[in-house]
C-alpha cells in the first residue's frame, strides 16, 4: 500500500480533495502547485509558475492548467475541473478519477468507459519546464487525446482578465507551438513527443474562481486565455509526453527526460522520506547564489528563516555539502551587510536584530554535526566578526548594555519572528530586552568562547566568558518571575507577562543562563499551557488577547497570527528541550508528539507541513502550504532521536 495514495471515494468528494494540495519545485524558484484533483483554488496555483527577473521579483503563472479530453468514437470526455460562480464546477473531470498517488511523482488514474488513462507529472530540476506523461493502459478502440492549455501570463499576486492587449500570435515549433501573451515575458513552448495537430481556436474562459482567495478576503476570480488545443492519437500501452517550458526541447528526447526525472526521485514512503523530499523543495539556486526559500507558494528567502531552517534541511538529512553551499551565499551576504557594502544576493530582512544570532546558532549545529575544528576552519572568522559587530554597537537596532543584555527597539517595527503588523504597526510590539534574543546572545558568547579556547586564544575566550557570565546574571534577574516562567520582553518598568513560547529556546540551547530547576519550570509551563498536537501555541489561552483561529480577512488574520496559533517549528526546540531535561526517559514522549505531524502528510500540502495551525481543536492547517522551518525542525528532531536510539 502506497504511503500517499488516495482512493476514488476521497477524490470524488470535493470537500475532502480540494483542501489537499501538491507542490513540486525545480529547486531554482519555479514550481507547480494545485490540488490533488487538478482544480486550482488559489491565484498562486499553476502548472508552470516561474520567476521572471526581467519584470520583477515575483513569480509568474504562465501555464495555469491543462484540460485533457479523451475522445473515442466521436464521444468526448473532458477530464478538467474549474470552479465558476455559484459553486459550479465544470467540466467535473474528477468524477472519472479512480486513484491518485504521489509517492514518487503525482499520478492520477482515470477510468472513462473502457479507457484507463494515467497522468504523471514531473517538474524538471533546475529548468523552467513541466512534463506530463499520459499512458493509455486500457482501450478497446482508437483513442485521441485533446490537450487544452489555459494561459495566464501574470504575477502570482495579480489576475488576468479578458483584454484586447493579448498577443494571440503563435509560431509552430517541433511538434508544438510557442506563444507569448504580453511583451516582457518569455515565450512559452508547448510541445508533444509525437506528431499532433494544433487547432487555433482562441477564446477566453471567463469567471474562474479561486475559493482559497475568497476565504482569505481577496479578489478571487479571473479570465484565462486558451489559444486552442492539441490533438494526438494514442494507442493502448502507449505513452505521450507533453512539455511546457520557456525554451524548446527535442521532442524525441521527452520520454527519456521524463524517465530520468522519475528515476531521480526518492519515494515518499515514510514520514522521514516525505520530509526529506519536502526539504529539497525549498532550495533555490540562482547562478552562483544558493538560497533557502521560507515557504511556498509566496515566500522569498528571509534571513531568519534561512538560518533557523538550514541545519534541519541539510545536516539532518546528511547533506553537509548543501549546508556549506548555502552558507557560501549567506556568509558573503552577512559580510556585505556588516560592512555596509551593496550585495547582489537576494536575502531579505537581514537587518532584523536576531538574524546574526540565528546565524551563529546555525553554525553551532554545523559544528555538532561535523566537528568543531571543521567549523572553526571554515567559519571561525565569520563567528568572530558577528560577535565583534554586536559588541561594538555597529548594528543599528541591537545595543549591548552594561548589564550584558541586548536591547532592541521594536515598538514601531517588528524585530523578531513575531512580525505581524496592522496599519504598519506591530501587533506585538516586542521592544527592549527580548527573551529569545538574549538567550541567543548568551548561547553565542559561550559557543564562540569555547571555539576560541580550542583555537588557543584564551584571552578573547576569557573576555567573552566574562561577558556571558554578566549576561546570565542579568538574564535571570530580568526575565524570570515569581511564577517560574520567563517574561517575553522587558523595557524598563514595562514587562510582558504573557505566556509565550519564546522562553523555550532558553531550555533548548546548548548554553543556557538558567539552572536545571529553572529550565524544568519553564518546560513545565510551556507543556501545560502552550503544547498542542500541531506545535506550540504562540500565546497561552490564559493570557489576555488569546485568538487561536487564523481566519478571516487580512486584518483579522494578522491579529491572530501570533496570538494563540500553533507553530510546528517551535516544537523542534520544545522536543529538544524535553530531551535535555529528561534524556532517554523522554524519548517515548517525544515520539508521541511526532504522530500529530505524521498525520499531516496526507493533508494540506501532501508530504509537507503548512505554516501554522489554529491553536484550538481541530487544529486546522493555515497559511503557506509548505513551510521551511517546520519541515526543518521535524527533521532535526528525527536526527536527534536517532542518536538516542542507537
Amino acid at each position: 500500500m502506497s504511503y500517499l495514495r488516495f482512493d476514488k471515494t476521497l477524490m470524488l468528494n470535493l470537500e475532502e480533495s480540494l483542501p489537499r494540495e501538491i507542490l513540486r519545485t525545480n529547486k531554482s524558484g519555479a514550481y507547480h502547485c494545485t490540488t490533488i484533483v487538478d482544480c486550482n483554488t488559489r491565484k498562486y496555483h499553476g502548472l508552470l509558475v516561474i520567476p521572471v527577473p526581467e519584470l520583477d521579483e515575483e513569480n509568474h503563472v504562465l501555464l495555469s492548467s491543462l484540460d485533457e479530453t479523451v475522445i473515442q468514437h466521436g464521444a468526448e470526455f473532458n477530464l478538467g475541473l474549474h470552479k465558476y460562480q455559484g459553486n459550479n464546477f465544470s467540466p467535473k473531470g474528477h468524477k472519472y478519477i479512480r486513484e491518485f498517488d504521489c509517492e514518487k511523482v503525482p499520478v492520477t488514474t482515470y477510468r472513462v468507459g473502457g479507457v484507463l488513462l494515467t497522468k504523471e507529472k514531473v517538474f524538471v530540476h533546475h529548468e523552467n519546464r513541466i512534463l506530463i506523461r499520459y499512458t493509455l493502459v486500457e482501450a478497446h478502440s482508437a483513442t485521441k487525446l485533446r490537450l487544452r492549455p489555459f494561459l495566464a501570463f501574470r504575477s502570482v499576486r495579480q489576475y488576468t482578465h479578458e483584454n484586447n492587449e493579448v498577443n494571440k500570435e503563435y509560431q509552430v515549433v517541433e511538434n508544438g507551438i510557442k506563444t507569448c501573451m504580453y511583451p516582457g515575458y518569455p515565450e512559452l513552448f508547448m510541445q508533444v513527443n509525437k506528431k499532433n495537430e494544433f487547432h487555433f481556436e482562441p477564446d477566453w474562459y471567463r469567471g474562474i474562481e479561486y475559493p482559497k482567495e475568497q476565504e482569505r478576503g481577496y479578489d478571487f476570480n479571473e479570465d484565462l486565455y486558451v489559444p486552442g488545443f492539441f490533438e494526438v492519437d494514442i494507442k493502448k500501452g502507449e505513452s505521450v509526453v507533453f512539455s511546457a517550458g520557456i525554451s524548446d526541447v527535442s521532442t524525441n528526447k521527452l520520454k527519456q527526460i521524463f524517465q530520468h526525472e522519475v528515476n531521480d526521485r526518492t519515494p515518499r514512503d515514510s514520514f522521514y522520506h516525505c520530509l526529506k523530499n519536502s526539504a529539497h523543495q525549498f532550495h533555490n539556486k540562482q547562478g552562483d547564489c544558493h538560497y533557502i526559500l521560507a515557504g511556498y507558494p509566496w515566500f522569498k528567502c528571509r534571513a531568519r528563516d534561512l538560518f533557523v531552517s538550514l541545519p534541519g534541511l541539510t545536516l539532518a538529512i546528511d547533506e553537509p555539502e548543501e549546508f556549506e553551499d548555502v552558507m557560501e551565499t549567506a556568509q558573503k551576504t552577512l559580510r556585505c551587510y556588516m560592512n555596509n557594502i551593496p550585495v547582489d544576493c537576494k536575502i531579505y530582512e537581514l537587518d532584523d536584530p536576531d538574524v546574526l544570532l540565528w546565524a551563529v546558532w546555525a553554525l553551532q549545529q554545523y559544528a555538532k554535526e561535523t566537528t568543531r575544528e571543521k567549523c572553526r576552519i571554515k567559519y571561525g572568522d565569520l563567528l568572530l566578526e558577528i560577535i565583534d559587530f554586536i559588541r561594538k554597537g555597529k548594528h543599528n537596532n541591537l545595543f549591548l548594555h552594561e548589564n550584558g543584555l541586548l536591547y532592541t527597539h521594536g515598538a514601531n517595527k517588528p524585530v523578531t519572528w513575531m512580525n505581524s503588523t496592522i496599519d504598519g504597526h506591530p501587533v506585538i510590539p516586542r521592544t527592549g530586552y527580548v527573551v529569545e534574543v538574549n538567550a541567543l546572545w548568551y548561547n553565542a558568547l559561550r559557543f564562540v568562547a569555547d571555539m576560541l579556547r580550542e583555537d588557543e586564544n584564551p584571552s578573547l575566550a576569557d573576555t567573552l566568558d566574562a561577558l556571558a557570565q554578566k549576561t546570565a546574571v542579568s538574564f535571570v534577574e530580568t526575565f524570570r518571575n515569581e511564577y517560574g516562567y520567563l517574561l517575553d520582553f522587558v523595557d524598563g518598568n514595562m514587562m510582558d507577562w504573557s505566556v509565550r513560547p519564546n522562553m523555550i529556546f532558553t531550555v533548548a540551547f546548548d548554553y543556557s543562563p538558567l539552572d536545571k530547576i529553572q529550565k524544568k519550570q519553564v518546560l513545565d509551563i510551556v507543556t501545560k499551557e502552550l503544547l498542542t498536537p500541531k506545535g506550540l501555541r504562540s500565546l497561552s489561552p490564559k493570557s489576555v488577547g488569546y485568538n487561536p483561529n487564523y481566519v478571516g480577512v487580512q486584518r483579522e488574520r494578522d491579529s491572530a497570527y501570533h496570538q494563540g496559533t500553533a507553530w510546528p517549528w517551535l516544537m523542534g526546540f520544545y522536543m529538544e528541550a524535553y530531551l535535555k531535561i529528561y534524556k532517554i526517559s523522554g524519548i517515548s514522549f517525544v515520539e508521541r508528539q511526532l504522530i500529530g505531524f505524521e498525520d499531516e502528510m496526507t493533508n494540506h500540502c501532501v508530504g509537507s507541513l503548512p505554516e501554522l495551525f489554529d491553536g484550538n481543536p481541530p487544529f486546522k492547517g493555515r497559511g503557506a502550504v509548505s513551510f521551511a522551518m517546520n519541515v526543518a525542525e521535524m527533521l532535526r528532531i528525527l536526527k536527534l532521536l536517532s542518536k538516542y536510539n542507537f
